[in-house]
Parts: structure tokens; C-alpha cells; sequence
């Protein structure tokens, strides 16, 4: 089993920034990629970005690239989402979640993913 905690969500101006972690125990860190995934409200659940198991190959959806940093420490269990120059719609309760498939097909569907942290909002006002 895995449990990965979400923090470092709240209420942002547009244009400023957040570092979002999620922390996880259990089985081996290390053998899990980890994924960010965002749900606005009254939205589906959406992919965000994706960190490989040792943080060498990162992913991410469009609309944050360039804005966005996925980062994680394997000696400390936690993988990061930096996120720089926050916008509006960036507004949505972000799931941190872990994959044991270390293949990239459709790596940004929900149902790949092993385990779900709770979530954390994230809140940007104009």
C-alpha cells in the first residue's frame, strides 16, 4: 500500500507562485512515477504534469509548460510541483497520484494510476 498527502495549496494573486508536495509512504518511492492531476469545479479530473521514477524525464500538459516544474526526492519521499506565473484557471484542488507502469502509453489517464492522495486546492484571483 501506498498513501501519498497532498500540501501547499491556498490563495494565490494571478501571477504569483506555489510549490505544491506530495509526500509518500509505504512501499519503495522509488519505483513509482508520480503524476499531478488538477479538477476545477464542475470539471473532470485532468493531467497536469508526470515525474519518472528517477526524476530524469518529466511531462507535462500544454497549458502549464514553461510554467510548471515537477521535481522530486527520492531520499525524502516527496516530489514537488512548482508552479510559477499562476492564472485563473489554474484554480482546481490538485491530486498528486503514483503509477508503478514505467512505460509512456497514456501516461495521462487517470486509470493508470495506483494510488491518490486527497487532494489540495489551489485558489488564483485576478
Amino acid at each position: 500500500q501506498v498513501s501519498l498527502v497532498e500540501s501547499g495549496g491556498g490563495l494565490v494573486q494571478a501571477g504569483g507562485s506555489l510549490r505544491l508536495s506530495c509526500a509518500v509512504s509505504g512501499r519503495t518511492f522509488r519505483n513509482y512515477a508520480t503524476g499531478w492531476f488538477r479538477q476545477a469545479p464542475g470539471k473532470e479530473r485532468d493531467f497536469v504534469a508526470r515525474i519518472s521514477r528517477n526524476g530524469g524525464d518529466t511531462r507535462y500538459v500544454d497549458s502549464v509548460k514553461g510554467r510548471f516544474t515537477l521535481s522530486r526526492d527520492n531520499a525524502k519521499n516527496v516530489v514537488y510541483l512548482q508552479m510559477n506565473s499562476l492564472k485563473p484557471e489554474d484554480t482546481a484542488v490538485y491530486y498528486c497520484a503514483a503509477d508503478s507502469d514505467t512505460s509512456y502509453i497514456m501516461y495521462d489517464i487517470e486509470s493508470r494510476y495506483d494510488y491518490w492522495g486527497r487532494g489540495t486546492q489551489v485558489t488564483v484571483s485576478r
